[in-house]
């Protein structure tokens, strides 16, 4: 399918034409790719990026045209992995986007062309990539908001085990992370190589700017779930250690009742208490008091 509207914002039948223009084709058939790239006169490494499936962000400027590949999340706001992908051929007066299937980031610019700050090629492209960097944002405000839903619960439930979690998260954002760094790279090739007025240079080096700084808070994310990881652990570890100490106590009360029943239990034939009539009471009376300091002192000293 191919559409297209003049830069001024009006749609337009397109029959060729490659000045003035933003064209948009999604999931073309042959015919219609020969039809652009006889009109547009691409480059066919351009052209085998574009087809390929599955692609990683990249920016190249060829001698027909700067190039540019980039890869967003379809539905962020649900922290899935489904990315979408749009490529980008910036002509000085014209605009070719190409891909299987148009994107969130594309929509929204079709929407805006013809506006004042939207008309050229590189106003464009600059929308381009400043919509695919918010869906980067959401996710990762998507991703922050589970962050702080698994904080709480590592700390109301005690016996929950959040590590599969915790590690789906982080496959998450590493992946996340990895889309991001090469959109960065992508638009800082473009920045450094494209040709154009100083103005459009600026919006390539904010554009980069703002997949940085969405890298940068990915990391962050990254850094919070390891730390929360040792959190949790070292929970687990106190926890354990509370039940060490408990069931020393109770350990260290009955070791002296031991003692004193096993030496009441010796057969040796003269042994003062045993013919007493008060020795079982003594016996009893023994195992209670002692008990019930060392209970008491383990109470007081708040081992118990």
């Amino acid at each position: 399918m191919i559409r297209a509207r003049t830069l001024k914002g009006h749609d337009l039948d397109w029959q060729g034409e490659v000045r003035g223009v933003w064209v948009d084709a999604q999931g073309v058939t042959p015919e219609e790719l020969a039809r652009l790239r006889s009109a547009f006169g691409l480059n066919p490494l351009a052209v085998e990026d574009v087809l390929e499936r599955g692609h990683w962000s990249r920016a190249e400027v060829y001698p027909e045209h700067a190039f540019l590949t980039l890869r967003s999340y379809a539905r962020p706001e649900e922290a899935d992995e489904f990315t979408e992908r749009v490529s980008v051929f910036v002509f000085p007066e014209a605009v070719l986007t190409m891909g299987h299937a148009p994107t969130r980031a594309l929509e929204a610019v079709w929407g805006l062309l013809g506006r004042e700050s939207v008309n050229t090629p590189p106003e464009i492209t600059y929308e381009l990539l400043d919509h695919t960097a918010d869906t980067f944002f959401a996710l990762a405000d998507t991703l922050e908001t589970r962050i702080d839903a698994l904080e709480e619960r590592v700390f109301t439930n005690a016996g929950e085990n959040p590590v599969g979690d915790v590690f789906d998260l982080k496959h998450l954002l590493a992946h996340a992370r990895r889309l991001a760094s090469d959109a960065r790279e992508a638009v800082g090739l473009l920045a450094r190589h494209a040709d154009g007025p100083p103005a459009d240079l600026v919006r390539y080096r904010d554009a980069q700017d703002s997949f940085a700084r969405v890298s940068g808070r990915l990391d962050t994310l990254r850094d919070h779930l390891t730390s929360l990881l040792d959190l949790h652990l070292n929970l687990q570890s106190q926890r354990m250690n509370e039940v060490m100490r408990t069931l020393t106590a109770v350990s260290v009360v009955f070791l002296p009742l031991t003692f004193l029943a096993g030496v009441w239990g010796m057969n040796f034939e003269h042994m003062p208490e045993l013919p007493q009539p008060w020795g079982y009471a003594l016996a009893w009376g023994s195992f209670l008091l002692i008990g019930g300091l060392l209970a008491a002192y383990f109470k007081r000293r708040g081992w118990w």
